[in-house]
């Protein structure tokens, strides 16, 4: 009988995880945005709220800067290739 023990690196499984939670936050922040957009271009928000929206958006963008340069990603990293159906997060 052989051994089919896969043997399985700790630090690249902690990175591969980091990088799935960072992909999940990236895709609902961009989610976010394209909402966010979409609502100003309707007229519904003050001026305070565009605003509001605005700051938000630009410090969660910072932060997902922060968090892969912290964990050794680069947003591309995040993008997952989906084969035939393209990547998961749109090219800017």
């Amino acid at each position: 009988m052989t051994d089919t023990r896969v043997d399985l690196d700790p630090e690249a499984m902690g990175r591969d995880l980091v990088a799935l939670v960072l992909t999940v936050v990236e895709l609902l922040r961009q989610l976010m945005e394209r909402q966010a957009l979409r609502r100003i271009d309707a007229g519904g928000l003050t001026d305070a709220q565009i605003d509001h929206i605005g700051t938000t958006l630009m410090h969660l963008d910072r932060r997902m800067t922060e968090l892969c340069d912290q964990h050794g990603l680069t947003l591309e990293d995040l993008n997952l290739d989906l084969g035939p159906l393209g990547t998961l997060l749109p090219r800017d």
